[in-house]
Formats: C-alpha cells, sequence, structure tokens
C-alpha cells in the first residue's frame, strides 16, 4: 500500500500534525494495510479537534460502498466509508433515511457510530449507535469478526462511542427510519433569555428541536436566540444544489466582535416577534452549514475550537447562565451557537449523550481562548456533566474519569482486543484514556 505524507487536522483547524495517510480502495487492501502496519482508521475529518488525528491513519473515505439493503425492514448494510449524505440521498427517495443524522451529511458511517453521534430528534430516538444492528471490525493482525449487541455486548458496547479503538470499522448493519417527505415544516420563535429557552425545551412536544443562541446578548437577555420545532411536512424528496465555497481563509477581523454583534442582531431580527413557519428541504434543515463548503475558513489561519457539553436537566440552568456569561465577556464566541435537549438515550461505554441540555459553541483560536475553555471544561465537570470528545481540543486528562462513569470498563475491553495500542490517536493519548482499569 503506497503512503502519503500529509498534514491531518480537525475541522476546526486549531490543532494539525503531519502524518502518513493510506487511503485503500478495497477490502483485501485494508486488510493487507492494517497487517503490515496497523494503524487507527479516519473518514472526513469532520471531528472538530484531534479525534481523527495520529501519526499514521488510514483514510477510509474510498470505502464507501452500499452492500446490501432491506426494502421492507429498512435495514442497510454499507462500508464505513459510506457519507450520511449518500444514505440520504440514495434512500429519502425510497422512502427511508438515517434514524439519526448529525449536523453534517459528510460525516461518515464508520464516524457516526465511533462517536456514537446525536442529532436534532435525539429525546425521541436517541443516538446513532443504538440504531446498529451489528459491525464488522478487523484487529490489529488484519482479521475480521461480525459482532453485535446480543453476541458479544461488551465489545459492541466499547466500540459504539469507543473512538475507534476496539479495532476498525469496517461496515456495518443499520436500521433506517421511515422518511415520510422531503420537506421539513418548521416552526421559528424568538426567545427572549435562557429562562424562556428552558422552558420552551421542557414544554415542546416537536419531534425535531434545536436552538441559536446569541452569544453577544448579556445582562436581562442573556441567552436569547431562535427556537427551531419541526416534524416531515410533504413533497419530493430534492436532492442539494451544488453548494457554495469559501475560497480563502478570511481576515482576522472576520470574527470580531463588532461583526458577531451585528450578524446576530441580524439574524435574530429575521424572525419576526411573532414567530414564522416556513418549510424547508431535508438537506437545509439537517445540514445547514453543508451549504457552504469550507465554511471553516471564516476562521481564518488559527482555525478555531469547538467546546461542547452536555448537563443534567437540575444543574443546567445555573451552569448554563455561567459559561454564557463567561462566554459573553471573552467576545471570542462566533454566530455559530447552538443549544438542544436531549434525552437518556446512548449506545455505548463512552458514549456523550445523557438527559440535558448540550450546549455547543465555536471559540476563536486566540491566545485568550485557552482560559475560556479551561473555565468552561471546569463548569462542565462541577455540573456532574460531560464534555464531547468527538469536538474536544482542550480538555484535561483528569477529568475524562469524572465524565465517563463506565471508563474503567472500556480500558479493560480495549487491553483485550488492542493490547498493543496501535489504534491510539492523538486525543486518546492526549486525554490518557487508554489505561489500567
Amino acid at each position: 500500500m503506497r503512503w502519503k505524507t500529509d498534514n491531518l487536522m480537525g475541522w476546526g483547524r486549531a490543532l494539525t500534525r503531519e502524518a502518513e495517510i493510506a487511503r485503500p480502495e478495497r477490502l483485501s487492501t485494508l486488510s493487507e494495510t492494517i497487517q503490515e502496519s496497523p494503524c487507527p482508521a479516519i473518514g472526513n475529518r469532520r471531528s472538530y479537534g484531534d479525534a481523527s488525528t495520529a501519526a499514521k491513519a488510514i483514510d477510509f473515505t474510498r470505502l464507501d460502498r452500499f452492500i446490501s439493503f432491506d426494502s421492507e425492514t429498512g435495514l442497510l448494510e454499507a462500508e464505513a466509508g459510506v457519507t450520511i449524505a449518500d444514505i440520504l440521498n440514495t434512500f429519502a427517495p425510497k422512502g427511508w433515511m438515517p434514524a439519526v443524522m448529525p449536523g453534517t451529511g459528510f460525516a461518515t458511517l464508520g464516524g457516526c457510530i465511533a462517536h456514537d453521534v446525536h442529532g436534532k430528534n435525539h429525546h425521541l430516538s436517541g443516538s446513532f449507535g443504538q440504531h446498529v444492528e451489528s459491525l464488522t471490525l478487523m484487529g490489529p493482525e488484519g482479521g475480521s469478526q461480525r459482532i453485535s449487541l446480543k453476541s458479544k455486548p461488551k465489545l459492541f458496547r466499547a466500540t459504539i462511542g469507543g473512538l475507534g479503538q476496539t479495532g476498525v470499522i469496517v461496515s456495518a448493519s443499520i436500521h433506517l427510519a421511515k422518511c415520510p417527505a422531503g420537506k421539513m415544516a418548521v416552526q421559528e420563535r424568538r426567545m427572549e433569555d435562557l429562562d424562556a429557552f428552558l422552558e420552551a425545551f421542557n414544554s415542546s412536544r416537536a419531534d425535531y428541536q434545536v436552538g441559536w443562541l446569541d452569544m453577544s446578548a448579556k445582562d436581562i437577555h442573556l441567552g436569547r436566540g431562535i427556537l427551531e420545532e419541526a416534524h416531515f411536512s410533504s413533497g419530493p424528496f430534492e436532492p442539494p444544489r451544488e453548494p457554495r465555497a469559501v475560497p480563502f481563509n478570511a481576515p482576522g477581523f472576520a470574527m470580531s466582535r463588532p461583526i458577531v454583534k451585528a450578524f446576530n442582531w441580524a439574524y435574530t431580527k429575521r424572525v419576526p416577534e411573532a414567530g414564522r413557519d416556513v418549510e424547508r428541504p431535508l438537506h437545509k434543515f439537517f445540514f445547514p452549514l453543508d451549504n457552504v463548503h469550507h465554511w471553516n475558513r471564516l476562521y481564518g489561519k488559527r482555525g478555531f475550537h469547538q467546546f461542547q457539553c452536555v448537563l443534567p436537566d437540575d444543574e443546567a440552568p445555573a451552569t448554563l447562565a455561567l459559561m454564557l456569561e463567561a462566554v459573553v465577556a471573552s467576545g471570542l464566541a462566533s454566530p455559530l451557537s447552538v443549544l438542544k435537549r436531549l434525552g437518556h438515550g446512548r449506545g455505548g461505554m463512552m458514549s456523550f449523550p445523557m438527559e440535558g441540555f448540550t450546549l455547543a459553541l465555536d471559540i476563536v483560536n486566540k491566545p485568550s481562548a485557552k482560559a475560556l475553555l479551561a473555565r468552561l471544561n471546569e463548569l462542565a465537570r462541577n455540573a456532574g456533566g460531560r464534555v464531547y470528545l468527538a469536538k474536544d481540543s482542550s480538555l484535561e486528562a483528569g477529568y475524562v474519569a469524572d465524565m465517563y462513569p463506565e471508563l474503567d470498563d472500556f480500558r479493560a475491553e480495549v487491553q483485550k482486543v488492542d493490547p498493543s495500542g496501535v489504534f491510539e490517536t492523538d486525543l486518546v493519548q492526549r486525554l490518557k484514556i487508554r489505561g489500567q482499569a
């Protein structure tokens, strides 16, 4: 297998490294590559920090074939390099779609399993891993095994949300959900502050829910924003149009406080005080940022960090207020800040979701970002919450055990299948996720 030396980086582009990368096109080549030089697998690198970076990595984007599909039950078997958008584009016209969709259609099937991603319907449908029937896992010697929750429950739960540490996810069989329409009926409402937001989430009965936060608002307007509640509408599925692209890195002032504040004011005012009802094609509702390729260039050469945490219900109101105050005071927030309500569903030992509220926000990569991220991580830990490892670039290693109570069980299972640690990524090493149980 031919290896290419290139720079690897997460979507935030704040963490980067030189790496050797292989891109096999056949499963036989994949097996030979792992036998000769075992290393982690990566997909489209939509995780934000260093979850998909390592000294050596196998790029799965050419292993992207559909294997089989049962049109009666919606059971799909596909290689791990297939993207969520591939699945939606192919099967939505047939009346099926992924049961859980992350915020980007560029995420791969293997990546969605390795991070047990969640969507805007987590309160109803749980996490992505809960819809995985079985998967094929390749170990350090290049041999494969088929595992499921029934056949190997511990290894299966260590693999779902397991950051690729139990082996290379080669393919998976997943249950798709019915796709009753090609458009979503979306109700948009202004929320005047954080209390109004949390109350609206708690009383909502919508199938899909997501909130956008104005991170320049403060004092009595702290936490204001827009709540979107949605359900399927009507009409045929519409394939996405060719997206626009950001052609180069934006100048440093593009995410300055005055510009972000002006954008947030205009974005808030686009929704009337009485709210409004709109229809959106599936792609525009589920993957709004995919309409602009390379949007991460808007943060300039230095990139950005994304922080995402989930907080339990009883601690969420006070802790979210402290987090928002810290971010507003720093002046480092971007217009991309999201609040969602999560249910209790999770598929694996290291899965992120827990019942409560999740806050996700982009933070411009400036020297002062380090102190802000440390403060946010500390607040999340003290509240009994979790930081999402797929997004992380700043967590302290000592926090992981506090946030992920099944860490020792995970370590023990990983040690059985990869005792030499060949599948470790930079994230896993930085946070010392692998260790003695």
